[in-house]
């Protein structure tokens, strides 16, 4: 029974937050595709409530076994930049879809055997994955919301920033010394496929950054004209370079006092030291290059985050065990900004890299790919289809990801022109 309270409470305060979220959203700004990137959010309201129905309702009950998502709200058939011309319902009928399904959930709860042989139900896992679902979709609203035509979004801040507690030089990096460490994880509680099967992978030495790029190291590559010298961008990054016409990370903008960034309603000086956000994998390729390094692969990354050397163990955060509270990192989406580097002392790994956790997700170079042993659980359309080339690898999750959502071994991932997402980085070299 106690497993199932906290389950209970969970998921309320997930319904919660994605409620206010939108609460200062107008009704018509929530129907409408303010970018072809992005749906309109009343579309991620009637997924969650039809994902939350599909998986707690329907494969539960035996209806049908780990099927499709139906209609308009299968994101397959109806890709983003299409969203918005479906006959969506109104926002009053799509809260009472949320509320009937939470209603039906709930009674069903009372009910859920945690130590049933079904591999949904064995230790919550199912619930886990729609609460993360949910948290998912909270994220992706943001971004929508960061694209909002007209007048700007108004943020519900609940998180504010004191001044830094540590000084982190600029470009200051760390050693891994190598060895053979501990890569993904066995866990089915709460992990997703592609960060399973847990397997050793022989790492040679590297070295990292001790902290993610910030905006005032990013504008000293723009000043050093780092968007026309060709020399440090790739064929594909110089490619996209030239059809994007851009000289700046997304939402950064030119006035008299200098560059400034757009943080939903509020605007501030780009010369801080923020990690820099909204790049996408090959304006920081394009960085690591000028700076006379590179990307770190997502093992390399996963190992500065997570491996102990010194006892040859994995953790799960970069600061131990411990679940993410307020006091580690900067996730939990209320801040609505990246925090200045430093500002979250706790929120260092072993080998002494900071803020791995939170603030912005960081590129690697890899490309996404399954783990040696993989094995999908319990739908493909969540990991399968996306292995391959097209897709680089994002790790440690940003300040719009939810705590429930994030941990060392997960693993996001996005075409590597993708800016609108909350995405920065760190470089690596090679020891």
């Amino acid at each position: 029974m106690r497993n199932i309270a906290s389950i209970v409470d969970q998921m309320t305060e997930a319904r919660a937050r994605t409620l206010l979220l939108i609460a200062s959203v107008s009704e018509s700004d929530l129907l409408k595709q303010h970018d072809p990137l992005m749906g309109p959010i009343i579309w991620d309201l009637g997924h969650i409530a039809q994902f939350e129905q599909l998986w707690l309702l329907r494969n539960l009950e035996g209806e049908i076994k780990f099927g499709e998502m139906p209609g308009m709200f299968n994101p397959f058939e109806n890709p983003r930049s299409v969203r918005g011309e479906l006959d969506l319902p109104d926002l009053r009928d799509t809260l009472a879809m949320l509320a009937d399904t939470r209603s039906r959930v709930l009674a069903a709860l009372r009910y859920a055997d945690f130590d049933s042989t079904n591999p949904l139900l064995n230790a919550g896992y199912v619930y886990r994955m729609v609460l993360q679902h949910e948290y998912q979709h909270n994220e992706t609203m943001l971004q929508t919301l960061k694209l909002k035509q007209g007048e700007a979004y108004r943020a519900p801040r609940a998180t504010h920033f004191g001044p830094a507690l540590l000084s982190l030089p600029h470009g200051d990096m760390v050693k891994f010394d190598g060895g053979r460490v501990l890569i993904g994880t066995d866990d089915r509680s709460t992990a997703y496929d592609n960060e399973r099967p847990a397997h050793e992978s022989d790492v040679e030495p590297f070295w990292i950054d001790t902290a993610p790029v910030t905006n005032a190291a990013y504008l000293m590559f723009m000043e050093d004209d780092g968007y026309t010298q060709r020399e440090y961008w790739s064929d594909d990054g110089w490619k996209w370079l030239q059809e994007a016409q851009v000289d700046a990370p997304k939402y950064w903008s030119r006035s008299d006092a200098g560059w400034m960034i757009t943080q939903y309603d509020r605007t501030v000086d780009a010369n801080n030291s923020a990690p820099v956000c909204h790049v996408c994998w090959h304006e920081a390729k394009a960085y690591a290059r000028y700076a006379g390094k590179r990307l770190p692969s997502e093992t390399e990354w996963e190992t500065a985050a997570t491996w102990d050397p010194a006892s040859g163990t994995k953790r799960t955060y970069p600061w131990g065990d411990e679940a993410p509270t307020a006091l580690h990192a900067n996730l939990d989406q209320l801040a609505f900004a990246a925090a200045p580097v430093g500002t979250y002392d706790m929120n260092v790994s072993p080998i002494g890299c900071y803020g791995m956790v939170g603030d912005c997700w960081e590129w690697t170079s890899s490309d996404l790919a399954p783990h040696p042993g993989y094995a999908m659980f319990p739908y493909p359309e969540y990991s399968d289809v996306f292995f391959g080339t097209e897709y680089k690898v994002l790790r440690g999750g940003s300040w719009a990801t939810r705590p429930g959502a994030i941990r060392g071994t997960f693993r996001n991932w996005d075409y590597p022109i993708r800016r609108q997402i909350f995405s920065g980085f760190r470089c690596a070299r090679d020891a």
